[in-house]
């Protein structure tokens, strides 16, 4: 009896293991035959004997095997121009900031030698300097000369913002990319043609005051944005300086900017309202000059004490930065700006004087500029 019941355990334990072996058999080949729904037609992964993973691959290596590839598109000339050009260093990309700077401010001061002179109508047309020709012909004598000359300058401003570009694009091929200083760069040299447009507008309008006072502000604009440029310049590798984290003192700061902005198209309109037009035919404002004088010398006060305010500020809560610094540069720029203002008035505007004011006026800009700059970010630390 035992004998039987020991052959009938024996015969199911057979029967149970080789119905276990069938079905993990069967569920082991519907995997193989099971193909991922992002498969792509046309390969499948093998169903019977499986290969290692070094010698048939991932699924991902077989199917990145099976894609076409795209090659890269080949770069332009622009490109390929660029990356020829050795990679300026840090001491490069700040010295073309500051003649982008120079070269801004100095525009302002030959534009201003061109109205005291009366040459604004040298080249009485636009782009050609007269009739038939580029240049001045020795029939224009000197006005021609320099008014012309002042237009050759413009080349130079163009010039030098184009080596500031192409330096800034060429740090981006690089492992130091200097995209803080692409949109001004880029915009320095965008307005290049745009302010030659605006002086061919002066002189087809024969010297429109208006005109002439929106082709000087736009240059005392460029005067700020290079001012910020060249800050920018001065932060090793890009790096973004901390923030000062007072933005009571920031919004003074940017109302000090302001406010020397008002003070600078006050003295625009004073000065197209006055006997300096470029040329003894063109017309003026119409405005009362002496009206408009106080105006402008009242703004200037206004400026003067908010400028104080600032340094006193920034002395109060421990001089951050270079706050309370670049507000006494400030104030001292606008103090010098003030007798030389009261000077020229005084004396009935001399042209030496006028020239020295409209110098200051470039000055003014960006001693307020790198003052709203200072209430903003805490100067770079080089590293080492």
């Amino acid at each position: 009896m035992s004998r039987a019941f020991a052959r009938i355990r024996a015969n199911r334990r057979s029967t149970g293991s080789t119905a276990r072996a069938n079905f993990r058999a069967n569920a082991d080949g519907s995997r193989a035959d099971r193909r991922p729904l992002t498969e792509p037609p046309g390969v499948r992964q093998p169903t019977s004997t499986p290969r290692s993973r070094s010698a048939a691959g991932s699924y991902h290596d077989v199917v990145t095997a099976t894609l076409p590839t795209t090659p890269a598109p080949a770069p332009g000339r622009a490109a390929r121009f660029v990356r020829r050009l050795p990679l300026p260093s840090e001491a490069v990309l700040r010295r073309l900031a500051v003649a982008s700077l120079v070269t801004q401010a100095g525009i302002i001061v030959t534009g201003g030698a061109v109205r005291l002179t009366d040459s604004g109508l040298g080249c009485p047309d636009w782009p050609h300097c007269t009739a038939g020709s580029l240049a001045a012909t020795p029939e224009m004598g000197m006005h021609g000369a320099i008014e012309f000359g002042n237009r050759l300058l413009t080349f130079v401003v163009g010039a030098v913002a184009f080596a500031m570009l192409v330096a800034v694009l060429r740090t981006f091929t690089s492992d130091r990319p200097r995209r803080d200083l692409l949109v001004l760069s880029a915009a320095l040299l965008g307005f290049v043609p745009a302010q030659a447009v605006i002086g061919g507008i002066t002189v087809w309008s024969d010297l429109n005051p208006w005109v002439v006072m929106c082709h000087f502000l736009v240059s005392t604009v460029l005067v700020g944005a290079a001012t910020v440029l060249v800050r920018r310049t001065q932060r090793p590798l890009g790096a973004v300086p901390a923030r000062v984290g007072l933005p009571w003192l920031e919004r003074l700061g940017l109302l000090t900017l302001v406010v020397t902005a008002v003070a600078v198209y006050l003295g625009a309109v004073v000065t197209g309202s006055g006997p300096h037009a470029g040329d003894p035919d063109s017309k003026r404002t119409g405005l009362d000059v002496a009206v408009v004088t106080q105006v402008h010398a009242d703004s200037v006060l206004l400026l003067i004490g908010i400028s104080i305010g600032l340094y006193f500020t920034s002395r109060a809560v421990g001089s951050p930065g270079r706050a309370a610094r670049a507000a006494a540069v400030l104030i001292a720029v606008e103090l010098g700006q003030g007798l030389i203002g009261l000077m020229q008035y005084r004396l009935e505007l001399p042209e030496l004087l006028v020239g020295l004011h409209m110098l200051g006026a470039a000055l003014m800009v960006m001693a307020a500029t790198d003052a709203w700059y200072a209430t903003r970010w805490l100067p770079s630390r080089r590293p080492g």
